[in-house]
């Protein structure tokens, strides 16, 4: 079985994953349900501290809590005794996964117990969020038929390639910081294009764009438009630090204006707390491209990724669960 803790205190992938000798989810609770110590005994479990996690356990210690011995009794008591920051659907208990969802004040939070049943099955959900290894797999192989299994948001006009790119930005401003970006596209584009495509995209469409996407079209350099410049700028953004007083300042909507600003704002940056670009990870492949940002000394990464249909077709399972990452909290929801 694999626990995985969706956490943004968790280094440059946000995520941290152990694998845990129980065959259940029933069993892990039913082998931790007396422990003296609750706390240390997830902690040594778990690799670590997870919010509200030993509530449970300490709870079945101080009120006696029989030990479930199905899975219903232990919805039912999680549902009862277990910590979270929400209401009860942020608690999805299975025969084969447990999804739960808080916070901690400060940012939202999520963990998720899978059996080997489930990631057998499912693993256009569960690819990327059961991956603890940077980068992605880059090798693309020929031009194959490619469909996303959740909503995107087109983000452009269609250009003249075969092929589409997506766009997908796994940051956050404040406390709301799971799935609050939908991924986008860029269809009829392929990812050695995209840079172009910024640059060529009316202002008035690109003004309905996230801010990150914004900011990268203006380091494109015109002329010029190379993705991996645009992004090892973009790394250096001062408004990317989470603590920035203003992040974002206003960019000219004619692209060689607002690409001046924005290398001035660039070169003249003062970052803040704790950001530090150099402890980012940054690749630039022929079909994807992947930054995980080193935003804050104590929130850590946001992660970009920008792939085209090349490369998720012949990677599916890690294309699809991307972009379901990006979508919702709980990979296995409808």
């Amino acid at each position: 079985m694999q626990f995985v803790y969706r956490s943004h205190y968790e280094g440059p992938l946000s995520r941290r994953l152990r694998s845990l000798p129980d065959q259940t989810v029933l069993g892990w609770f039913q082998r931790g349900w007396t422990v003296e110590d609750p706390r240390a005994w997830v902690e040594a479990e778990l690799d670590g501290p997870v919010y509200g996690l030993a509530s449970i356990f300490e709870e079945a210690s101080e009120h006696g809590l029989p030990v479930p011995g199905t899975t219903d009794e232990l919805r039912r008591l999680l549902h009862e005794h277990l910590y979270v920051e929400g209401d009860a659907d942020y608690i999805r208990l299975d025969d084969h996964s447990l999804r739960v969802r808080t916070d901690d004040d400060e940012v939202e939070l999520a963990y998720f117990f899978l059996d080997d049943h489930v990631i057998a099955a499912r693993p256009a959900r569960l690819a990327y969020l059961l991956r603890d290894t940077w980068p992605l797999p880059e090798e693309a192989g020929e031009r194959q038929d490619f469909q996303p299994e959740v909503p995107v948001s087109v983000a452009a006009p269609a250009g003249e390639d075969k092929e589409t790119t997506y766009v997908v930005l796994l940051t956050f401003y404040d406390g709301e910081s799971l799935a609050i970006t939908a991924p986008l596209a860029f269809p009829g584009t392929a990812l050695p294009a995209l840079a172009g495509r910024l640059t060529t995209v009316d202002p008035a469409v690109a003004a309905a764009w996230p801010p990150e996407l914004r900011v990268l079209r203006a380091l494109v350099t015109p002329g010029a438009p190379a993705l991996d410049v645009a992004l090892e700028r973009a790394n250096r953004w001062p408004g990317f630090s989470l603590g920035a007083d203003s992040p974002w300042p206003g960019l000219p909507d004619e692209h060689a204006a607002a690409h001046r600003l924005a290398m001035d704002l660039v070169d003249g940056a003062r970052l803040v707390g704790g950001r530090r670009p150099e402890a980012s990870l940054l690749r630039v492949g022929d079909h994807i491209a992947e930054l995980a940002m080193h935003c804050d000394g104590f929130f850590g990464y946001q992660q970009w990724y920008l792939f085209d249909t090349i490369w998720a077709a012949n990677h599916p399972d890690l294309a699809q669960s991307v972009l379901r990452y990006a979508n919702h909290w709980d990979p296995l929801a409808d």
